[in-house]
């Protein structure tokens, strides 16, 4: 009993040594965050951090009590500032997955960038002709350039591809969609869902793996409103399998006069070379009688995040009325990003000027070279570090082409003393933050999707790594 008492004065006695509020913002060192915080912002951060210190007067730890007192200051202004820095940063992504949904998708082109930065900055003519003095409309930006290129008849651009598909089907009712194509899309984000909360009935057709052309008339009803394929986005069904053509599909429909939608996703606008053999663009699936498409404005269009649709004027004109459309819409900010992107798109020449473009058209050897003089420096100037460059394949990512490889050279790093974890936990941490693969007991860094100008940062930041 004796001893109880004794420990609650303890306490007690360790709590009276604690501050008060008033103290501590009257140190000196306090008041420069006062007045470039706020007294709000700091009062929140003081007032958690004596709380923490209560707990440890509360558990009897005197040494951590004494070490919190001594770094009180230090402490707040570190939470203080670090609440002020913003949480959405630039990363450096040597993973090689060049269209990366956790890590932001498509980069912006610097002109891209730029133009957001002006039109973001100013009042703009968003809804406003000025020829006329007028109230005008956003559809004018930069949808007139998508419907030149895919010489489509009109267009509508909202938020992200799966609102688009949203959209359609709210406008459209009844879809029938075969059963292998009823995808989960990032996020556990499930096209069935997506169809539901539509207000969509959904007939399923056929079977996982075999789709005929007959399963779709056969579910054909007088409430039937769209017909729906989808193309398979981060998979592929191999083997014993069936689907009908694009081309059929759309015969179907418009034999018994309903739209076809194909939700494309990866958002290829045109063909591509030798670049991603195999991955349907959206001037094709229009050609090929889609009376709608859907698709990706931040995946391999290389612009800002959208999904953008192209087709048949009255569907799209339907979809637009809907009043759903304007809880969709894009902001100033995205149609200018998106009309400079289209606009490189327009002049023939996306693989120069839209970065996952360049990224996936830069060949093994190119990256190889300079995969050599990274490895070479790092042995050079961290000691630390074993580097050297062996074979790998980049990935396409943003659910296009799973099954296709893209050659490539990696630098595969070990520390002398940190496993891989570590190191890229450390690297992870750093300013700015690299993220890396890790692969057999190794660090590996693909510098793919690096740019050359933030070679020399991921080179500094590999060095304070292996030294942390």
């Amino acid at each position: 009993m004796y001893s109880a008492f004794v420990a609650k004065d303890a306490e007690a006695d360790l709590r009276r040594r604690l501050p008060s509020v008033d103290q501590v913002l009257q140190e000196p060192a306090v008041r420069p965050l006062l007045e470039r915080h706020g007294r709000a912002v700091v009062l929140r951060h003081l007032r958690r951090l004596l709380d923490e210190a209560r707990v440890s007067a509360s558990s009897g730890d005197a040494g951590s009590l004494e070490d919190a007192l001594a770094a009180l200051t230090g402490r707040l202004a570190a939470r203080v500032g670090e609440a002020a820095s913003p949480s959405l940063v630039p990363v450096i992504n040597a993973t090689g997955v060049v269209v990366h949904t956790n890590l932001g998708r498509a980069p912006l082109s610097p002109g891209a960038a730029a133009r957001v930065a002006e039109v973001a900055s100013a009042y703009s003519n968003l809804e406003f002709d000025l020829a006329a003095g007028q109230r005008g409309n956003r559809e004018v930006h930069a949808e007139a350039r998508l419907r030149d290129l895919l010489g489509a008849e009109a267009t509508v651009v909202v938020n992200n591809c799966a609102a688009a598909v949203l959209l359609a089907v709210n406008t459209l009712a009844e879809v029938v969609v075969s059963r292998g194509e009823l995808v989960e899309i990032g996020g556990s984000f499930r096209i069935p869902d997506v169809l539901a909360k539509g207000g969509a009935r959904l007939r399923e057709v056929g079977t996982t793996n075999r789709t005929r052309l007959a399963d779709y008339h056969d579910a054909l009803g007088p409430e039937t409103g769209l017909i729906l394929r989808v193309h398979p986005s981060n998979f592929r069904i191999v083997g014993f399998t069936e689907a009908p053509t694009l081309a059929q599909l759309a015969g179907l429909a418009h034999a018994v006069g309903l739209p076809l939608l194909e939700d494309l996703g990866s958002g290829l606008l045109g063909s591509a070379p030798g670049l991603l053999p195999g991955e349907p663009t959206a001037a094709e699936s229009l050609r090929a009688g889609a009376d709608l498409v859907a698709f990706s404005g931040d995946k391999l269009l290389g612009g800002p995040q959208s999904g953008l649709v192209a087709g048949r004027r009255p569907h799209v004109d339907a979809m637009r009325r809907n009043p759903l459309y304007r809880a969709l819409r894009v902001d100033k900010m995205t149609l200018a990003a998106l009309d400079v992107v289209l606009a490189a798109h327009e002049r023939g020449a996306p693989e120069s000027e839209v970065p996952v473009l360049r990224m996936l058209g830069l060949s093994a050897d190119e990256i190889r070279r300079r995969a050599e003089g990274l490895a070479r420096a790092l042995r050079a100037e961290a000691p630390a570090i074993w580097a050297e460059v062996v074979d790998g394949s980049s990935a396409v990512g943003g659910g296009a082409a799973p099954t296709l490889e893209v050659p490539t050279a990696l630098v595969a790093i070990a520390h002398a003393a940190h496993g891989p974890d570590r190191l890229a936990a450390a690297l992870r941490a750093g300013r700015p933050p690299v993220v890396v693969r890790v692969a057999e007991g190794r660090v590996l860094i693909d510098l793919r999707t690096v740019a050359p100008a933030d070679e020399p940062a991921l080179l500094e930041a590999v060095q304070r790594a292996a030294e942390s």
